[in-house]
C-alpha cells in the first residue's frame, strides 16, 4: 500500500511539473501560462516575457559573400491593461545601400483563454507597418490583435544584414521580469569578435567547437575544340564557434532617480568585429583598441577629409575674428558665429550627412557637419583645434572600443589654461558648458596625426542658483514678498531652454500653480539673450497658502515654496551610481518681517552637514531679532556622479537636509 502510494505521489509530481514546465517553443502556450494572473516572482509586473531565444548565424554565399541573420523569437504575458504597450514591437534596421538590411515578422500570435479553451488570433498584414526614421535608419512594426488581461502573445522576427562588423546588442534584461532568456551565436573561424557584458548579472556561457563544410561550385569552358562547359565541386572546411548564454529569473530592471542611462546598467551582450583572418590571407585588424578605432573613424571620407575643407569660410571667418588677438575672445567669436549662421537639423551621428559646405551654404546641418565646421575654422584662426567623438546620454557609455560606441561629436581647444569643450549646435551653450545630452562620462579626442586620448566630459565648475526672498507675514497669515533669482551656467542653459518657446503668461500661470497657488506681479527677467551672463528672475508675489494658523500660533516653512520635502532616494540599496550631471550650489538668502502682536516661539536651529569626501555639504544658519528673521541657506554637490559605494550616506544626508528644511518656524500672538 505504500508502495503505490509512493508511486501515485510520483506520477503526480511529475504531472504537475511537466504540465508548469514552459515549452521554449512558439505555438506551445499552456493553459497554465493564460490562467496566471500575476507575475510569481513580480506581482507588481504589468506584463513579462516568458522566454526569449535568439541566435545570429552566418550564411555564405558564393556571390554575396557572408550574410548574418538574426532570428529572435518571444512569448510574453500580459498581466495588466498597462503592459499592452508589450503588445506593439519594433525593429529598427539599415534602410540606406551602404548596409541594407531586410527585416520580417512572422508566427506572430495571440493566444487568449476563452471558456476553457485556447483561442488563437493570428497577426494579419494591417498589423504590420514600416516607416522611414532618417535617411540611414527604418523601422518594422507589429501591433499584436485581440490584446486583453491574461494575453500571451507570441511572435518571431529576423534581420538579414551583410553588415558584419557589428552584430546586434542582445538583452538579457528589460524594464519587465524575464523569466528565461538563451542567446546562440555560431561564429566561423574567419572572424573574430570583441564580446563585452554590460549589466550587474552575467549569463552563463558555454562554448563548443564545430567542424562545417561549405561546398564550393566552380565551372569553366574548354578553349580549345567544342565549347563545353565542365562543373567541379570542392569542399571548404572551417571550424565554428559556437557560444550559448543563458540566464533565467531576470527581474525588472527599475529606473531610479539621477541615473545616467538605465541601459548602462542593464544586462546585456555587444559584440564588434576584432579581426579577420580568411584563408590564405593575412589578418586584418579592425576595433583592436581605441587608437584603431578611432583612426578608422577619422579616416571615413565623410569625416577627416571635411575637416580640412576651409576655402568656403576663410573669407568669411576674417571679418568674424579682425581685431581678437585673445584665445578666449577668438573661441567665443568663431563658436558664436558658427551657431548664430548654422542651424541644426537635429540629426545626430559623427559623419557628414552632405558635408560641411553644402550645411555652410544650406545653412544647416547635423552635428557632424556643424561641429567639424566650429573644428576647421579654430584650426585656421590659429588654434589648436581637434575633435572629439561623444556617446550622448541616450546612447549609453563607451565601455570597450568599437565604431560604434559613439553618435556624436564636438570640437575641443586646447589652450594653456586647460582644454575648452565646444558645441555650436546648442544656442544657449557656452564653452566649456556644454548640453545635457553630451555629459556621459568620457568622450575621445583626435588629432590630426591619428593619436586619440580620453576627455572628460563632465564639468567642474558648480551651476549656481541663487535665491534672495525678503517677505511680511501679516496677522491673517498672508504673504507678501519680493524675489530674485539668478541662475549660471548648467542651470542657466536648461531655464533658457524651458522657457525659449513657452509665452510668459503661460510660464507664470505654471509657477504660481506649481507655488502653492500664489500670485505673481512685476515679473522680469534679464540676460535672456546673452548667454554669457547670468539669467535673472525678479517678481513680487503673494500668498494666502503659504502660512498655517492653528489658534493663537502661526507655523510656517522659511523657504515658502522651494522647501524640500521629499528625500528622492528611496531605495534601501543602490547598485547604480547617482549621476546629476553637473556640480551645482544652490543658495538662500531669506529675510521675514512677523506680524506685529506676534513673537517666535521656535525657531528651526543652525546646522551643518557634510559628506565624506568633499561630495556634498549643506548649511543652514538663522537669525531672530525683533520683528525679523534672517535665514542663510545653502546645499552643495561638488561631484557630478557620486560612486554607488556612497548612496547610504547620500540618502542619510538628504534625509537631514529635508529634515532641516521642513522644520517650521512657530510664532505665538501675545497680548500686552
Amino acid at each position: 500500500m505504500k508502495t503505490q502510494n509512493l508511486i501515485l505521489f510520483l506520477f503526480l509530481v511529475l504531472f504537475f511539473s511537466n504540465a508548469n514546465a514552459q515549452e521554449f517553443k512558439l505555438g506551445k502556450v499552456s493553459i497554465a501560462e493564460l490562467e496566471q494572473k500575476t507575475h510569481p516572482k513580480d506581482t507588481a509586473a504589468v506584463a513579462a516575457i516568458l522566454f526569449k531565444k535568439g541566435a545570429t548565424n552566418f550564411e555564405y554565399s558564393q556571390t554575396e559573400g557572408f550574410d548574418v541573420v538574426t532570428e529572435v523569437t518571444m512569448r510574453i504575458k500580459i498581466y495588466k491593461k498597462e503592459g499592452y504597450d508589450w503588445a506593439n514591437q519594433v525593429v529598427n534596421f539599415r534602410s540606406n545601400s551602404d548596409y541594407k538590411e531586410k527585416v520580417s515578422f512572422s508566427d506572430a500570435v495571440t493566444y487568449n483563454l476563452v471558456a476553457g479553451k485556447i483561442e488563437k488570433t493570428k497577426l494579419k498584414n494591417e498589423g504590420v507597418f514600416e516607416e522611414k526614421i532618417d535617411r540611414y535608419w527604418s523601422k518594422k512594426k507589429i501591433s499584436m490583435p485581440n490584446v486583453k488581461e491574461g494575453s500571451v502573445l507570441e511572435y518571431k522576427y529576423t534581420l538579414r544584414t551583410k553588415n558584419i562588423g557589428m552584430l546586434r546588442d542582445f538583452y538579457f534584461q528589460t524594464d519587465i521580469p524575464i523569466d528565461y532568456s538563451e542567446y546562440k551565436t555560431y561564429v566561423p573561424e574567419y572572424f573574430v569578435y570583441n564580446i563585452k557584458m554590460k549589466g550587474f548579472v552575467n549569463p552563463k556561457i558555454n562554448v563548443e567547437k564545430n567542424q562545417k563544410t561549405y561546398q564550393i561550385t566552380s565551372k569553366e569552358r574548354s578553349e580549345v575544340g567544342p565549347a563545353v562547359t565542365s562543373y567541379s565541386t570542392d569542399k571548404l572546411e572551417y571550424q565554428e564557434t559556437r557560444t550559448t548564454y543563458t540566464t533565467s529569473n531576470m527581474p525588472a530592471m527599475k529606473d531610479e532617480v539621477f541615473v545616467n542611462n538605465i541601459d548602462n546598467y542593464t544586462s546585456s551582450l555587444s559584440q564588434e568585429l576584432s579581426m579577420t583572418q580568411y584563408p590564405n590571407k593575412p589578418q586584418t585588424p579592425y576595433s583592436t583598441d581605441w587608437n584603431s578605432v578611432v583612426k578608422t573613424i577619422y579616416d571615413y571620407d565623410d569625416f577627416g577629409p571635411e575637416l580640412n575643407k576651409t576655402g568656403y569660410f576663410e573669407d568669411d571667418l576674417k571679418a568674424v575674428i579682425v581685431g581678437l588677438t585673445k584665445e578666449d575672445e577668438i573661441i567665443l567669436a568663431v563658436l558664436n558665429y558658427v551657431r548664430s549662421t548654422v542651424k541644426w537639423n537635429e540629426y545626430y551621428g559623427y559623419s557628414c550627412n552632405d558635408g560641411v559646405k553644402k550645411a555652410y551654404k544650406d545653412k544647416t546641418g547635423n552635428v557632424a557637419e556643424i561641429n567639424l565646421m566650429l573644428t576647421a575654422m579654430l584650426r585656421t584662426a590659429g588654434l589648436k583645434a581637434n575633435p572629439v567623438l561623444v556617446s550622448t546620454r541616450a546612447n549609453g557609455i563607451s565601455i570597450f572600443p568599437n565604431r560604434g560606441a559613439f553618435n556624436y561629436v564636438i570640437a575641443a581647444v586646447e589652450t594653456t589654461g586647460g582644454t575648452i569643450l565646444l558645441d555650436a549646435t546648442s544656442k544657449f551653450s557656452t564653452p566649456n558648458v556644454l548640453p545635457f545630452r553630451d555629459l556621459n562620462w568620457m568622450g575621445r579626442l583626435i588629432r590630426k596625426d591619428g593619436t586619440s586620448e580620453d576627455v572628460d566630459l563632465m564639468p567642474k565648475k558648480a551651476a549656481s542658483d541663487n535665491i534672495t526672498m525678503n517677505y511680511t507675514i501679516d496677522a491673517t497669515g498672508k504673504v507678501t514678498g519680493k524675489l530674485r533669482r539668478q541662475r549660471t551656467d548648467h542651470n542657466a542653459m536648461s531655464f533658457r531652454s524651458e522657457v525659449e518657446n513657452t509665452k510668459e503668461e503661460e510660464y507664470l500661470e505654471k509657477l504660481e500653480n506649481e507655488h502653492e497657488k500664489i500670485e505673481i506681479a512685476d515679473y522680469s527677467r534679464t540676460n535672456e539673450k546673452d548667454v554669457q551672463l547670468p539669467i535673472t528672475e525678479t517678481c513680487s508675489f503673494t500668498g494666502s497658502n503659504l502660512c498655517e494658523l492653528i489658534g493663537e500660533k502661526m507655523y510656517i516653512n522659511p523657504l515658502l515654496f522651494f522647501t524640500k520635502e521629499h528625500n528622492p532616494f528611496k531605495q534601501e540599496i543602490r547598485e547604480y551610481p547617482v549621476d546629476f550631471g553637473f556640480p551645482f550650489s544652490d543658495k538662500y538668502i531669506v529675510n521675514i518681517d512677523i506680524p506685529e502682536g506676534y513673537v517666535v516661539e521656535t525657531l528651526p536651529k543652525s546646522a551643518q552637514l557634510n559628506m565624506e569626501d568633499n561630495l556634498g555639504s549643506f548649511k543652514f544658519m538663522s537669525i531672530a531679532a525683533g520683528n525679523k528673521i534672517q535665514l542663510s541657506v545653502s546645499h552643495q554637490i561638488n561631484t557630478p556622479i557620486v560612486s554607488s559605494d556612497y548612496y547610504p550616506m547620500l540618502k542619510e544626508y538628504y534625509q537631514g537636509m529635508i529634515a532641516k528644511e521642513t522644520e517650521k518656524i512657530v510664532l505665538k500672538k501675545v497680548y500686552k
